[in-house]
């Protein structure tokens, strides 16, 4: 698929996903969804690369949805582009690979709910969150109901999606959304540099925490204690653990090849 409104870079191990829209404030569409999704799928199959960072370009991350678009819908479309962007929200979510959300301006509605589909969010001291669906007459409608409360609690989340209201990062930063607050003109650096941490780290490794949080979630403690011992079981079966063991006795930098 030729990319029309999002620009990818690979630089190293390090995939780079942009949402090009800055006319619109980069406000998702049918389109941007299919190419995330297509993108973010080839991603995936790519062994070369161990991290995502999405941002958005120019000032805005994501200002939400295109409402142009979605006010011409009939009811079976507008719920044909939920489920796009639940399928595409779920795909970022489930990547293989850790996906950094770099958060440069405005994350609103489904800006929003993009962020959150990502393993941990960056911002921009410049950022804004906020799901103010509610004042189209609408809900959050890219899994922004379900992921918001298992970030920062229920009646918090049903609270900022009933009133709208907007958060500066710092406050974001203060109820769980987001994971860290830099410089605005730090921020892809920032990103990078965590990028890079994770990369040094074991990939089977960092694989398994990854399914192990985010389906364990999901289960009773009980049920999800035991695929944590089968998500460790695997970790510890890698070559990566013998070396990563091997190198801490030996006091030196472990070399992990991700077997």
């Amino acid at each position: 698929m030729e990319l029309q409104n999002v620009l990818y870079e690979k630089r190293g191990q390090i995939a780079y996903v942009t949402i090009n829209r800055p006319k619109t404030l980069n406000a998702l569409n049918c389109d941007v969804l299919n190419e995330l999704i297509h993108l973010i799928k080839d991603i995936n199959a790519d062994s070369d690369v161990r991290v995502v960072i999405l941002t958005g370009a120019d000032r805005s991350f994501v200002a939400g949805a295109d409402i142009s678009q979605m006010q011409k819908l009939t009811t079976e479309e507008g719920r044909e582009m939920t489920r796009l962007g639940q399928e595409c929200m779920s795909l970022i979510e489930k990547t293989t690979k850790p996906v950094i959300a770099a958060v440069n301006g405005f994350a609103l509605g489904g800006g929003c709910e993009l962020a959150m589909s990502c393993d941990f969010i960056i911002a921009s001291e410049k950022a804004k969150f906020s799901q103010p669906e509610v004042n189209l007459g609408i809900i959050p409608g890219f899994g922004g109901t379900q992921r918001l409360p298992r970030l920062i609690g229920k009646n918090m989340a049903k609270y900022l999606i009933m009133t709208g209201e907007m958060l500066n990062a710092q406050q974001a930063y203060e109820i769980g959304i987001v994971q860290k607050v830099v410089p605005a003109d730090k921020l892809l650096d920032t990103a990078t540099e965590i990028a890079h941490t994770i990369i040094e780290k074991a990939p089977i490794a960092i694989r398994m925490a990854k399914l192990a949080v985010n389906n364990g979630i999901n289960m009773d403690l009980t049920s999800a204690i035991e695929y944590e011992a089968e998500a460790y079981t695997v970790s510890f079966t890698s070559e990566d653990r013998v070396e990563g063991m091997t190198a801490f006795v030996e006091k030196r930098p472990a070399d992990f090849k991700g077997k």
